[in-house]
């Protein structure tokens, strides 16, 4: 059994505060994990994701965050940290460094030449299974949209669900009809393992297809209403559902703008948490640049229309 009891629920990932000089803002970060794990719902903490700005943190920096994370949580709630390298050895070694600093589990991306090159029919599955012999810790599959060259099929999706330590499925194909595919297959071939939607733009249609819960960046910033929400389409009540959802939309176009992450979506998270006073920095690193006044007035003024600010 994979456990599936302890995989489902909300798995918010979180950003990475930073001081003015790149370095990370410690208490900080700590501060922000305690606060999103504290709500009623709330599973396990996400490091490392594309929410946390993972590509531009150095590996041993990587390895510092999960364990600032384990620090801040003493095992009330599992640590899972995204894992990203261009290679299998190198892969290998940043998810021993996970487990090492105290990870219950690794998000597991794909190599990002993929999304360049494409990928040999058998190269995901043999990838997830060289990874998944050399650490004894749990792998949630990463499902990257389906219009990429990375998006897993159907038959790799079983295949790397019949794999001892993997656990949960991180689905993100942004596209309905292959969405519902991968669910119905996935719960009928490999029923223990979890199945989680990180359609931040789709929460509530990928929801009621009777998943286990969600691993959303947005669930970082609003733990409270995407725990929520989780729970009343759990319960079946789906008008509770839908008027949550509502609160949820207009906070995502109020502050993302868009309908699904983008290459600033993050970032404007990241202000808006700075101006409800619940991180101390706005800062990230380059290449992202920093966002115009007009920027940040907007989202002060998505903020005040939700009652999120006075």
């Amino acid at each position: 059994m994979k456990n599936k009891e302890k995989w489902s629920g909300v798995f918010p990932a979180v950003l990475v505060p930073f001081n003015d000089d790149d370095s990370i803002d410690e208490k900080s970060f700590k501060e922000l994990v305690r606060w999103v794990a504290d709500h009623e719902g709330v599973k396990g903490i996400v490091v490392n994701g594309h929410t946390g700005e993972i590509m531009t943190l150095l590996p041993e920096e990587r390895a510092k965050v999960v364990s600032l994370a384990v620090e801040a949580l003493q095992g009330d709630i599992p640590v899972i940290s995204g894992v990203s390298a261009e290679g299998t050895i190198e892969t290998i070694q940043h998810a021993q460094a996970v487990e090492k600093a105290g990870g219950e589990a690794i998000l597991l991306m794909p190599p990002h030449s993929w999304l360049r090159f494409s990928m040999q029919e058998d190269s995901p599955v043999n990838y997830f299974k060289d990874v998944a012999e050399a650490i004894n810790i749990g792998i949630v599959v990463h499902q990257y949209p389906a219009d990429t060259k990375s998006s897993y099929s159907t038959n790799q999706l079983v295949d790397m669900g019949k794999i001892p330590n993997v656990v949960a499925f991180k689905l993100g194909e942004r596209d309905m009809a292959t969405y519902e595919l991968h669910v119905r297959a996935l719960q009928k071939e490999v029923p223990d393992c979890a199945i989680l939607t990180c359609h931040d733009e789709y929460l509530l249609p990928t929801l009621v297809q009777g998943i286990e819960g969600a691993l959303v960046g947005f669930g970082c910033f609003v733990p409270n209403l995407i725990s929520d929400l989780v729970s009343y389409v759990k319960n079946n009540d789906i008008v509770a559902a839908k008027e949550v959802y509502d609160e949820i939309f207009k906070l995502k176009h109020a502050i993302y703008k868009m309908d699904q992450p983008s290459s600033s979506s993050h970032l404007r998270m990241k202000e808006a948490m700075y101006q409800r006073g619940l991180i101390r920095t706005n800062h990230a690193r380059k290449p992202v640049e920093p966002l115009t006044k007009v920027e940040k007035d907007e989202i002060t003024q998505g903020l005040k229309s939700v009652g999120l600010i006075n």
